[in-house]
């Protein structure tokens, strides 16, 4: 019985400790790296996901910081993920580029997941720009389209769960437009006048590790999903619930539909697929940044 009652009351307490300690995680990062950019502001906050973050070359005036340094920052291990956060001049606006993210795959927790959204925010962001590979279960998508997130599915545990950080936004945020319509109407004005075709769909987020089973991807499609991946919907979350417009684009890396008796998912592929079409991406954010 007593043993019950200490493993009931340190499980309480960790959970209370791990809670309040949010806040203070937030900050000490926060405060390293404003200190490593010279207290400079950036006006957006880019993630960039596998095999994009070649944008972050385009980036001028650059200081790197990689995530080991930061306290608190998870490493990121996912492929094509080079683990660096960069603040700088793109498009004639100050950024900080997320080189790479963090999974619930790779065994962080939520709050480890989006703790770099809520450190962006006290940075000093307006906008949050979001890119991923992902798998396109929409019949009509090709390898190298661009999608641009309208709306999203989330399958993983919600990051707003447990103890709500008032400081940040309300208990219950709405959610009905979670991708900013006012900067995709922005950008499918900017892709017509590029050249750049474009699509426009709902990504849907699962936990992965593992690519999903051909069932799964005609589930996904049957409930509305136009691609399919393992990211990005949990930081959108977090940053709508500090009232921060979103902008996100799915680079499509495999044709989830059609499955001959040799289709495999393969990672390295995905990165191959999104590097060819990441030219594609940096021009329509570039364009798009600089006229914010």
């Amino acid at each position: 019985m007593e043993k019950e009652r200490y493993w009931t009351w340190s499980i309480n307490y960790t959970k209370i400790y791990y809670k309040m300690d949010i806040l203070q995680r937030i900050k000490e990062s926060t405060d390293f790296i404003s200190n490593k950019f010279n207290g400079k502001r950036p006006l957006i906050g880019i993630v960039l996901g596998s095999g994009l973050g070649e944008l972050a070359e385009k980036i001028e005036e650059k200081i790197i910081i990689p995530y080991s340094e930061i306290p608190h920052f998870a490493t990121s291990t996912a492929i094509g993920h080079k683990g660096n956060l960069i603040f700088g001049r793109l498009g004639g606006k100050n950024v900080v580029a997320m080189q790479g993210r963090f999974h619930y795959y790779e065994g962080y927790a939520m709050d480890q997941v989006t703790l770099p959204i809520r450190v962006m925010k006290m940075l000093g962001i307006s906008y949050l720009f979001v890119s991923n590979a992902a798998g396109g279960v929409n019949v009509s998508f090709k390898v190298g389209d661009l999608m641009i997130i309208r709306d999203h599915i989330n399958l993983m545990p919600n990051p707003l769960i447990g103890k709500n950080l008032d400081e940040f936004g309300p208990r219950f945020p709405d959610m009905t437009r979670p991708y900013d319509l006012n900067l995709i109407n922005r950008a499918e004005n900017i892709a017509a006048k590029l050249g750049i075709s474009l699509k426009k769909g709902v990504y849907l987020a699962g936990t992965g590790p593992t690519y999903e089973t051909p069932a799964e991807y005609g589930y996904f499609r049957g409930i509305g999903a136009d691609a399919v991946g393992m990211s990005t919907v949990p930081e959108v979350i977090v940053a709508r619930h500090s009232s921060i417009p979103v902008f996100g684009v799915s680079v499509i890396t495999n044709e989830a539909f059609s499955f001959s008796d040799d289709y495999v998912n393969d990672g390295d592929d995905v990165v191959i697929a999104a590097n060819k079409a990441a030219d594609k991406m940096t021009k329509l954010f570039i364009s798009l940044i600089s006229e914010l």
